[in-house]
């Protein structure tokens, strides 16, 4: 995975609680076996008109939404099922973090697993941020570094992540990654077994 360190980028506002993971990434899409090309079916029964334009109504398709990398959701966001698709669909839409006051535990853990960043925060600095994402070239900065993320506009809010997903993301490692730490260990056991085990 790539490093996580910091990022600076435009917010999307969903206005939306008990975002389920069928609505991000609708069944019918979980044919592929990569982990990319998610992206243009995220959100796709709300994105989407019958006719396959885009429905002007949905929040992500309105203008000041367009070309955001952080995505501003309501509580419980990725309820539902399990699929890891939601998370990539997510990244491969474009955003890199999510702020909302509260996930489903197993997307909180798919989204951090897959290199997406997961910020709670209390519904009152989200509402800050909500009203300020209105305006015009309105950006955030995350420091995953220094767990804080600030504006040109004097906002700093801290956010808590956890110790062993912070070091996964800032060093862009996964589950294999930190398997393959072990490799001498490993090698070494391996090699101490009779050879017909």
């Amino acid at each position: 995975m790539k490093p996580f360190t910091t990022h600076t980028g435009k917010i999307a506002v969903l206005n939306r609680a008990n975002v389920d993971t069928d609505q991000i990434i609708p069944k019918q899409f979980l044919k592929r076996i990569e982990k990319t090309g998610y992206g243009r079916f995220a959100f796709f029964d709300w994105r989407y008109l019958p006719d396959g334009s885009d429905n002007p109504e949905f929040e992500l398709n309105q203008e000041k939404s367009k070309g955001a990398s952080i995505l501003l959701a309501g509580e419980n966001f990725g309820c539902g099922s399990s699929r890891e698709h939601a998370p990539w669909a997510l990244s491969d839409y474009g955003f890199q973090v999510i702020l909302a006051p509260s996930y489903a535990d197993i997307f909180h853990q798919n989204c951090l697993k897959n290199g997406l960043l997961p910020i709670t925060l209390d519904q009152s600095v989200l509402d800050v941020i909500r009203e300020k994402a209105n305006a015009e070239g309105y950006e955030l900065k995350i420091d995953l570094e220094e767990q804080k993320l600030t504006d040109s506009d004097n906002l700093s809010e801290s956010f808590a992540v956890d110790p062993y997903w912070k070091d996964m993301l800032l060093y862009g490692k996964d589950e294999i990654d930190l398997t393959l730490n072990y490799n001498e260990k490993i090698q070494k056991f391996e090699e101490s077994r009779a050879a017909f085990l």
